[in-house]
């Protein structure tokens, strides 16, 4: 099949930040003269005490070394806060859209610098010191941003929990840092619903009797149980302190928060990022990667507590003086125009969004994108997961209206900010692929005896040396840190994903290794059958997981959603299965196809694999940790499905 390039825009070339030229330039400074390079991109920052030393780093099995800017010492909140609110206080920080269509807030920065400040001196009244953590379980408002940045000012590390967590769940990530403050709200709303955020809380803290206090945000206004002595209003305890708050001065290698990794079993891994390195990173990559000039409406759709919205919602775009988008809601609800309506509404010139989310609103058809004026948009941009060419052109036509560049972004919690990207000015695009190498990053893909490949070909993607953002450890366990990254291949970091690099030098991500197949002996990456099942025009989408088989040890068992409209049957499984094997090989040809009208997923829209591999091996019951499904109904009629068809 014919790859399609998508050459950079003549719009951008003559007034992008980056062509071309300048992005080999920097791009070969980056690697041959790092020290003075990242000096220079550290000025993007006010620095209390300058640093003197850039980078300290080394890599082998048993002494991992990452220290980046280590002298020098700042304040983030400061950098995303104070130094714009000194100039232009009056200007819209944060755009807020509530899940309810019409109810919104405009909150200017004098408005966050002074609820920040007003909550970093509750936190101090309530005894919380620099280094101290504090949990942060809030639904997408502006009080979760203000929580984060209060931590921030008086060096306390925030460790943020995503709202859609469970109580258990919630639970251990507070009992693993050890919080003794928790900010929560008394609900969420979600889709028109409210989620009682407060009732988990409650919950979560039955057993964790080293928690002495929680504040409550209003959210809903609805009655929640408050436990005297424990519990107070958020407003109430803002309103009793003063709303200046000097930041104080933070190390560069000293702890700016922990986020919880969901991994597929075993305890969630605290991923530890320190303050100047990450905050560098962050802004610098988003300023490149977006494009971003001052002025620009960014609308990033990340729900709070995940490590997309610390960066790319959140640190980076404050840090750069950007006005952000931030949602609470869903793109269906009260219809699948919700997204394209807030575009509209603010004039939203970045766009950045998850592949699975722009699948499932394919399948809602043109008509809700069409009847919107998406104008103003300028770069869209891709996290999450691969996204395959399908999604990809529909996204670039339809939305974006054939003039927006793309930018599929490649990075993990444990990286703190993006490693792979096309910059728009810069970089000609190819549909599926996260293109090249950021700056100061050095992919390798290295084959299983851990030899490079060179040029063209697959391998273990890792990565060489080290980068500004790259989480520290992971929070009380160094062991666990040094050999899930650092052990498997010497010398470098191993991010646990298989990649590809074509003859132009651009990645493509095959997919997690333990998302590998291994089908008589061969290994197939579940996203190049994922990617070849959705290329055809009545797939929405697919997840394809490992199934045991008798003769071949494993084999391909598909879950696919198809569009709305398009009937399931016989004939289309078979059309399906010679796709697959038209575009791969028979080698791929999948053994069981089954219909599934959702596919499980997190809040986020991740799609949770781990469970269906369960229900391909029959496991009907025993699921795992399904704490963070959406929609717990999406499963039991999967499995519904696949016990009447077996």
């Amino acid at each position: 099949m014919t790859q399609r390039v998508f050459p950079v825009p003549n719009v951008l070339k003559s007034t992008t930040r980056v062509d071309l030229q300048t992005y080999q330039n920097l791009y070969r400074r980056s690697l041959e003269e790092p020290e003075s390079f990242w000096r220079e991109q550290a000025r993007i920052l006010d620095w209390v005490k300058p640093f003197t030393t850039v980078k300290k780093t080394h890599y082998s099995p048993d002494n991992v070394t990452i220290e980046w800017f280590a002298d020098g010492a700042l304040n983030a909140c400061f950098n995303c806060l104070d130094r714009h609110a000194r100039e232009r206080g009056d200007d819209v920080a944060i755009l807020w859209e509530a899940d309810t269509p019409g109810e919104t807030r405009r909150v200017t920065w004098s408005d966050l610098q002074q609820e920040v400040s007003r909550l970093a001196n509750a936190l101090e009244r309530l005894g919380v010191n620099k280094g101290d953590f504090v949990s942060v379980y809030l639904p997408v408002v502006p009080e979760a941003i203000a929580a984060m940045l209060a931590c921030a000012r008086i060096g306390a590390v925030h460790s943020v929990v995503f709202s859609g967590f469970s109580s258990e769940a919630l639970a251990g990530r507070i009992e693993d840092c050890r919080s003794r403050v928790l900010i929560t709200a008394d609900e969420g709303m979600r889709a028109g619903k409210h989620v009682p955020l407060k009732k988990n809380a409650d919950a979560a803290l039955q057993n964790l009797p080293f928690v002495e206090h929680v504040l409550v945000v209003r959210r809903t206004g609805r009655d929640v149980p408050m436990t005297p002595g424990r519990d107070r209003w958020y407003d109430e305890a803002l309103a009793e302190v003063s709303a200046e708050c000097p930041p104080v001065e933070v190390g560069a290698e000293d702890p700016l928060f922990v986020l919880y990794t969901s991994g597929s079993t075993g305890k969630p891994k605290g991923m530890l990022h320190t303050t100047g390195g990450y905050l560098v990173h962050a802004a610098t990559s988003f300023r490149a990667m977006f494009d971003y000039r001052p002025g620009d409406i960014h609308f990033c759709t990340a729900d709070v507590g995940w490590v997309t919205a610390h960066t790319y919602l959140i640190y980076g775009p404050l840090a750069n003086g950007a006005t952000i988008v931030l949602f609470e809601g869903v793109p269906t609800w009260p219809d699948a125009s919700r997204w394209w309506q807030i575009i509209e509404t603010y004039r939203v010139n970045i766009f950045y969004t998850a592949p699975t989310a722009i699948r499932s609103l394919m399948r809602e058809g043109e008509a809700p994108v069409r009847k919107h004026d998406l104008s103003s948009l300028r770069v869209m941009g891709s996290v999450g997961e691969p996204i395959n060419p399908e999604a990809w052109l529909w996204y670039h036509e339809i939305v974006g209206g054939g003039r927006c560049p793309i930018i599929d972004t490649y990075w993990q919690t444990e990286t703190g900010a993006v490693l792979l990207c096309p910059l728009p000015g810069a970089t000609d695009l190819k549909p599926g692929s996260a293109a090249k190498p950021f700056f100061g990053v050095r992919p390798a893909l290295l084959n299983s005896d851990g030899a490079p490949v060179d040029g063209e070909g697959s391998g273990n993607l890792c990565f060489g040396d080290s980068w500004p953002g790259q989480a520290r450890t992971i929070l009380g366990d160094r062991e666990r840190f040094l050999k899930t990254y650092f052990t498997t291949f010497p010398g470098y970091y191993f991010t646990g994903d298989g990649a590809r690099r074509d003859a132009d030098g651009y990645y493509w991500i095959t997919g997690r290794l333990d998302d590998v197949i291994n089908v008589s002996g061969h290994r197939l990456g579940t996203v190049e059958v994922e990617t070849a099942l959705a290329s055809h025009a009545s797939v929405a989408e697919a997840a394809v997981v490992g199934m045991p088989h008798e003769i071949k040890g494993q084999g391909i068992f598909a879950f696919v959603t198809l569009k709305d409209g398009v009937i399931e049957s016989d004939e289309l499984r078979r059309e399906l299965v010679q796709i697959v094997r038209t575009r791969i090989g028979p080698i791929a040809t999948p053994d069981r196809i089954e219909w599934a009208p959702q596919l499980p997923k997190n809040r986020s829209g991740k799609i949770l694999r781990r469970i269906l591999t369960r229900i391909a091996a029959g496991d009907f019951e025993n699921h795992g940790d399904t704490s963070t499904v959406a929609d717990p109904a999406v499963v039991a009629e999967i499995v519904r499905r696949v016990q009447v068809s077996a």
